[in-house]
């Protein structure tokens, strides 16, 4: 039941977040466009000239928690079952996310965002671990 409604609500979760990573939440088109390479600095220079800990986390735990469902497609990509495979096919497909963004100015390329994402990915694939090992009989 679980997999059935994970394999029925993926794709347009998925267009949901590829809307909110583009156009969703106030976003405009840069000038210019822009990268941030230095991992963890950015997070951190964002945490410290944000004033409101919503913004903190809402920016910051929203990058790990919107992609913990991604963790789940081994339910539907029997591919994508091996923590490695899944992950390094969801960094490919993330850097291209994150390019697009820096090509279209609809966003920054930022390694924290690929960072924090996967970091969800990897949590959605532990938990996914969770519930076949507990619930499926």
């Amino acid at each position: 039941m679980l997999k059935r409604f994970y394999q029925i609500i993926i794709f347009p979760y998925t267009l949901f977040l590829l809307y909110l990573m583009f156009l969703g939440m106030g976003r405009f088109q840069y000038e210019d466009n822009l990268v941030r390479l230095e991992p963890i600095f950015s997070t951190v220079w964002f945490i410290q000239n944000t004033i409101l800990w919503s913004d903190i986390v809402k920016i910051v735990l929203g990058n790990v928690i919107m992609f913990i469902p991604f963790g789940f497609l081994g339910w539907i990509f029997t591919g994508l079952k091996e923590v490695k495979t899944l992950l390094y096919s969801f960094i490919s497909a993330i850097v291209v996310v994150e390019a697009m963004q820096y090509f279209t100015r609809m966003g920054v390329f930022e390694v924290d965002d690929i960072i924090l994402n996967t970091f969800g990915v990897y949590i959605g694939w532990n938990l996914k671990q969770y519930i076949e090992r507990n619930f499926n009989h």
